[in-house]
């Protein structure tokens, strides 16, 4: 099974890019403020980067900063908050939050682990 990367849309870069060109004359007033064009950059690595990865060894969750893999041996579940939000259960009772996954999502994640987690 090769690794299926679920990443955000990027049609969410739009509101990146309309952020960047509004700060852009901000931005170039003074040397200090060239810092503000740090924001529009972080969100579009934000963008590229937050995502969940499914492969044959568990599931890979990744943040700006990180990633953690929750092999399926220690999968308990997956729990569906109250606003839709998905969070993998683990045996050791953690939980993380699958970033980009809503509860509509579920259907699709049951058929990329291959069986390990039950289609609803």
């Amino acid at each position: 099974m090769a690794v299926a990367r679920l990443r955000m849309s990027r049609t969410a870069l739009l509101p990146v890019v309309v952020l960047a060109f509004c700060v852009l004359p901000l931005a170039t007033a003074t040397p200090w403020l060239l810092l503000l064009l740090v924001v529009p950059a972080a969100l579009a690595a934000w963008v590229f980067r937050v995502g969940v990865d499914v492969a044959e060894d568990g599931i890979t969750v990744r943040s700006l900063v990180g990633a953690r893999t929750v092999p399926w041996s220690e999968l308990a579940g997956i729990r569906v908050a109250g606003r839709g939000d998905l969070w993998l259960v683990t045996t050791a009772d953690t939980q993380v939050r699958l970033p980009v996954l809503r509860a509509r999502d579920l259907p699709r994640l049951a058929a990329l682990s291959g069986g390990r987690i039950p289609a609803l």
